[in-house]
């Protein structure tokens, strides 16, 4: 958790960028990995395509069919992660997804191959706080951050349930929806993260709806992460096998702007 500790400045918020492992390509994948960091990504997130992922919209849902149509397993995912942790030693690595890739093997495995392939933190959209014991405590065992999630739903009552155990960063989801789709209100964000930040010492990081270097920069001057997702993966989905260059300038743009903000 060392690397993802190190990667929110204090002068600044961090970039969080997000692509779907294995999209367009598992042998594409490291190129356009290494583009974000290029780009100024200071945290990875590696999603792990799913055949219904219900969190998110449909640009992520069709780089879930794509990567899954190039034949990604698991498998490759984790040695997407060994790759990149070898060619990045110091950018923090997240993966994200849902339960069943990560537990069908059982939680302590899917602990080691995170460990064995320097994966950072975890998120898993869809095991509740109340099942964190399926895979949360294998996760902690070998230190392994379990990233949460936030809702503009969450209220006063069950924020302190999400918390509990929670490592790495918190991540508000700043729409009551899927992803990609739309972008809330500036003032409901400050909102949120004022009242989050007052209930935790973790950083803050928000995501949802942001694909412009203004909306990173508003975001970026009240929380301590700006999460960017959907407006990548459409930039692979649009350009293929080609979309590192084009992901490293978008990500630039994104990065500057953050970099500027405060």
């Amino acid at each position: 958790m060392t690397r993802l500790s190190q990667s929110f400045p204090a002068d600044r918020a961090a970039l969080v960028a997000f692509v779907t492992g294995g999209d367009p390509t598992p042998a594409d994948t490291g190129t356009i990995l290494d583009a974000l960091v290029e780009g100024g990504a200071d945290i990875i997130e590696l999603g792990m395509p799913f055949t219904d992922p219900m969190a998110d919209g449909p640009s992520i849902q069709e780089a879930n069919i794509r990567s899954l149509n190039a034949g990604t397993k698991t498998a490759d995912i984790l040695t997407i992660a060994t790759e990149f942790r070898e060619r990045h030693p110091n950018t923090p690595l997240v993966l994200m997804g849902y339960a069943n890739p990560m537990t069908i093997r059982g939680p302590e495995w899917f602990a080691d191959a995170c460990v064995a392939a320097g994966v950072d933190g975890v998120i898993c959209v869809d095991i509740p706080v109340e099942e964190d014991d399926s895979l949360g405590d294998a996760l902690r065992a070998k230190e392994v951050a379990v990233i949460r999630l936030a809702t503009p739903t969450t209220d006063a009552k069950r924020l302190p349930s999400i918390l509990n155990n929670a490592s790495g960063f918190l991540y508000y989801v700043s729409v009551a929806g899927i992803t990609g789709l739309q972008q809330a209100a500036q003032a409901s964000i400050e909102e949120a993260v004022a009242r989050l930040k007052a209930g935790t010492d973790l950083p803050v990081a928000v995501g949802f709806g942001v694909r412009t270097p203004e909306q990173a920069a508003d975001i970026s001057r009240v929380a301590d992460g700006v999460v960017v997702g959907s407006a990548i993966v459409e930039i692979i989905g649009k350009y293929g096998k080609d979309a590192g260059p084009h992901v490293r300038d978008y990500v630039k743009s994104l990065s500057d702007a953050i970099r500027s903000a405060r």
